[in-house]
């Protein structure tokens, strides 16, 4: 059993899965309690639900799923601005998708954003593996424990 779990934890799409079931409970959270609670208008909520999801998002991702291995601030500035330019577009996605989605087809506000989750989950963990946290190939004839830092 321990076998299977460590193996398990060693899938970036299981890792994903977990911490992005996180990210999007940060998402629901606060998207349900500006929407809901504070009765804030559904762009604005949306527009910061999302903002913490991302911050968020961008820690659990870096550490736990893609594993960076950025250190430093002049290795994680570039991935963090990179992190967040492709969460903004996906924040498009999202902004837009509910907003039609509940302006236009008159879905209620957390189904719509249910729906738009689906396209939006997967295209950050195809934007996050091959763009964000791509793994760095050593040069040619050197090994990964030779490389510098």
């Amino acid at each position: 059993m321990k076998e299977k779990i460590r193996k398990l934890s060693e899938n970036s799409v299981v890792r994903y899965l977990f911490f992005g079931g996180l990210t999007t409970f940060v998402n629901f959270a606060s998207f349900t309690l500006f929407t809901k609670v504070l009765r804030m208008e559904l762009n604005l909520s949306n527009v910061i639900s999302v903002s913490l999801s991302i911050l968020f998002a961008y820690f659990v991702n870096s550490r736990f799923v893609f594993r960076s291995e950025a250190r430093g601030l002049r290795q994680r500035f570039p991935e963090f601005v990179k992190f967040v330019s492709s969460r903004l577009v996906t924040m498009a996605i999202e902004v837009v998708g509910v907003w039609f989605l509940v302006k236009v087809v008159h879905l209620d506000e957390l189904v719509a954003k249910l729906i738009v989750q689906g396209i939006v989950i997967v295209t950050n963990y195809v934007l996050g593996k091959f763009l964000v946290f791509m793994k760095k190939k050593p040069p040619e004839g050197e090994t990964p424990a030779e490389k510098e830092e």
